[in-house]
């Protein structure tokens, strides 16, 4: 049996932005995404973890190419389409679609639920209109609401469902890839697991490839088979969800999931949270060494002069010099 080859592999990928000239030199960037690299293969989720700000959103939106990549490569089913035109790209961007974190805001409140999952499909031009009216419905129906739905307007449906009508637009195009922005941060709790189960159970019946972005670390755990964790525009660990969370390597990542909020009072107070000191740097000023270096509490002198590679701990990965 051959090798698999990754849906997506990002190479060193960038996104730096220009920072306001009225106040810093024309030379000082926001370093949004710094040196990521990593692998998605076929029907595998990859959660993508980080406080606000550490670039997780700057970073799905350059490997799709809403933001243009600053440096690095993105490769699609073997394709490096980060220099692509648009004409060329076009042929890619119906097989990766994108999820929206805000369920309000991503749906035009001027067209039909029908007319905003067909908008995709007249676009490239898919099936006849009595066709697509009747894959509108089939879709609807996949997602979990009715197929007289279709003649509705956004503002008629609940957040849960507007986010199933998101993701039913996102379906639209057969995608084998989906980049999901945080899709359950803007729902009620009782919500979050179903659109979560829907999500898994599209994976399985599709093959579908997940980025899934999110703040909730329990979730993210349940639905990923591996996970990322960003500080500060760069990727400090990468490895098997369960591996991630009952051995993290990086200092970081130890921090990041002693924080995570515990339901059981009693098992919340035997918890050893680990006390970060400091603010997080300027994402236009960073450290010259580790990213992580100003607030770690196992920084070493190294740690400030040259920032730590990836290093590889049987398919573990923690870029930390404890680990070189």
């Amino acid at each position: 049996m051959g090798e698999v080859t990754p849906v997506v592999k990002v190479r060193h990928l960038k996104k730096y932005f220009m920072a306001n000239k009225r106040f810093l030199k024309p030379s000082d960037y926001v370093k949004a995404v710094d040196d990521v690299t990593f692998d998605i293969y076929p029907g595998e989720t990859v959660g993508l973890v980080g406080e606000s700000g550490c670039g997780k959103s700057t970073l799905a939106r350059s490997i799709i190419r809403i933001y243009e990549p600053s440096a690095g490569k993105v490769v699609y089913n073997g394709t490096d389409i980060t220099h692509l035109s648009n004409a060329k790209l076009w042929q890619y961007r119906n097989k990766m679609q994108m999820i929206f974190q805000d369920p309000y805001a991503s749906l035009d409140p001027r067209y039909t639920v029908g007319e905003i999952i067909g908008e995709p499909m007249e676009i490239y031009k898919m099936y006849d209109k009595a066709g697509r009216e009747a894959k509108v419905q089939e879709l609807l129906e996949q997602v979990g609401l009715k197929p007289d739905h279709i003649s509705r307007y956004p503002h008629e449906f609940s957040g849960g469902q507007r986010q199933r009508i998101g993701i039913a637009r996102t379906l639209a195009l057969d995608p084998d890839f989906i980049l999901c922005d945080e899709p359950i941060s803007a729902l009620d709790v009782s919500i979050q697991a179903q659109i979560i189960n829907l999500l898994e159970k599209l994976q399985d019946e599709r093959g579908l490839s997940y980025l899934f972005i999110a703040h909730d670390l329990t979730m993210v755990r349940h639905i990923s088979h591996k996970i990322g964790v960003m500080y500060l525009g760069h990727l400090v660990e990468f490895g098997d969800a369960d591996e991630v969370y009952s051995n993290p390597l990086h200092p970081y990542t130890k921090a990041l999931l002693s924080a995570a909020p515990i339901a059981d009072p009693n098992t919340a107070r035997s918890v050893n949270r680990i006390k970060l000191e400091g603010e997080v740097p300027s994402p236009i000023h960073t450290p010259e060494g580790c990213p992580f270096c100003t607030r770690c509490p196992e920084c070493r002198p190294e740690c400030r002069i040259t920032p730590p590679v990836m290093a590889n701990q049987n398919g573990h990965k923690a870029a930390c010099y404890k680990y070189v």
